[in-house]
């Protein structure tokens, strides 16, 4: 019997039959899961899936587990390649993940369906071994700090990489911050001090920049409104923020008829702040009564004229019915997943009002980040209009997925407009106190709770 396991380990060694020994075993020591649900519709449900490795290092990786109810079914995930067999869920990380060192994690996520109960999923391993939580062997170490020094300190200068918008250190990242309201009307609420509360009591990452064009903006005076969008990026740089410039199309909805306009001000922006770090463009607002053909036939024209003065910058392209990837106008994302922006370094808006948006919204979001990189550069904790109530429920339930997808937002607005969808109260912007709790509205004190809890920005 001894010379027969002798032979057999003999052909092994021979054959490569090696798999105990290579970097996948490593995880055998343990490994932990985290499983949340962060919300749930019905029949549909959003879930975080936060895998930890607890033994040695380990480079690529499979997660398993079961879904214990037969309705339960994968819709679709990000930050790995997903894929289900029955009752059996898979789970293979990406290029950006694929390498777990010791005590470090990996957030996955998923949308998932059900037709009868939802309970929680069991039988998590990774790399065939049962992740309950322990190790047999050394105790983990904790994973690499997040960096420290303002957004820009850390970050550098942006781009996009697959689905994500990423770092310096090809990470993904999710900028969190706020957007004017048009600065045709609220310029007072934009100043020295205004500006360091958002960046030093909010801790804002981002400052989104609203130009409408017409209404009174940009067309009346267009190198006013260039003069002033460019001190307002220069404002948000000293202080360590991203600034958005956005061209505010929204009456009338074509952003072709602002072509022109829109070559001449990108021209003069890009030129300006083509050396800056924290320049991200956002080229049409809201298009809105207009084909998705339409909306990529103009950003096809401006794209190049931003790209010849600002090669390396990120531009973010409206999406047909108000942002909203089409779903406002009765469609969805395929159109843009199937006719892409023929450019690169390019991500797509969303935009959402919570109170009036909801589960088709959130599916419809959900499912696209698997295919397109989104921004949320515009969002409202209130109705469509930007009045009526706060909806609480539903803004924490978009933030919860904002977060778990990696996908930036700004909230609308920073000012303090006489509606209910503004961060301070009516007034506040005739005074100098934009840090304490008193000035905020319901809107403004969330927005203000959310924003200002700890970036995790990956520098490693």
């Amino acid at each position: 019997m001894k010379r027969l396991l002798a032979l057999l380990a003999a052909c092994a060694m021979a054959l490569g039959l090696t798999a105990l020994s290579g970097p996948q075993a490593a995880a055998a020591a343990g490994c932990k899961v985290d499983y949340t649900v962060t919300s749930q519709w019905q029949g549909g449900f959003q879930a975080g899936v936060k895998v930890t490795n607890l033994g040695e290092p380990v480079t690529g990786w499979t997660l398993k587990f079961t879904m214990p109810d037969a309705g339960q079914k994968l819709v679709q995930g990000w930050n790995a390649t997903w894929s289900q067999s029955g009752s059996a869920v898979s789970a293979v990380p990406v290029d950006w993940n694929r390498t777990l060192a010791t005590g470090a994690s990996a957030d996955l996520g998923m949308v998932g369906s059900f037709t009868g109960a939802n309970p929680k999923p069991t039988a998590f391993t990774l790399n065939g071994v049962a992740c309950t939580g322990s190790v047999d062997g050394p105790p983990p170490v904790d994973p690499p700090a997040p960096g420290t020094g303002t957004p820009v300190d850390v970050n550098g200068k942006l781009h996009v990489c697959g689905v994500h918008l990423c770092n310096q250190y090809d990470r993904p990242v999710q900028l969190r911050g706020m957007s004017t309201h048009g600065i045709q009307w609220f310029s007072k609420c934009y100043n020295a001090a205004s500006v360091d509360a958002l960046a030093q009591d909010w801790k804002s990452d981002l400052l989104r920049v609203a130009m409408y064009v017409q209404e009174g903006g940009y067309e009346t005076d267009p190198a006013g409104f260039t003069g002033r969008v460019n001190g307002l990026v220069d404002m948000a740089e000293a202080r360590g923020m991203y600034a958005m410039i956005d061209f505010h199309t929204l009456t009338p909805g074509d952003p072709n008829h602002n072509l022109d306009r829109a070559k001449t001000f990108f021209a003069s922006v890009a030129a300006r702040n083509a050396d800056k770090k924290n320049v991200i463009y956002e080229i049409a607002n809201e298009p809105n009564g207009v084909s998705w053909t339409a909306v990529k036939s103009y950003a096809e024209q401006v794209i190049p004229v931003i790209r010849a003065a600002d090669p390396d910058a990120v531009i973010i392209v409206g999406t047909r019915g108000w942002s909203s990837l089409g779903v406002s106008d009765g469609s969805d994302e395929s159109e843009v997943v199937n006719n892409p922006v023929r450019a690169d370094n390019i991500m797509y808006a969303f935009h959402f009002y919570a109170a009036s948006h909801k589960d088709s919204y959130r599916t419809t979001l959900s499912r696209a980040a698997s295919r397109l990189p989104l921004f949320v550069t515009e969002f409202g904790t209130v109705s469509a209009t930007g009045g009526g109530a706060m909806d609480r429920a539903s803004t924490t339930a978009w933030l919860d997925l904002l977060d778990q997808l990696k996908i930036g937002y700004a909230n609308w607005t920073y000012s303090d407009a006489n509606e209910s969808s503004a961060a301070f109260r009516p007034g506040t912007c005739d005074g100098g106190d934009y840090s304490g709790s008193g000035v905020l509205t319901e809107s403004g004190a969330l927005l203000k709770s959310r924003i200002s809890t700890p970036d995790s920005f990956p520098t490693g």
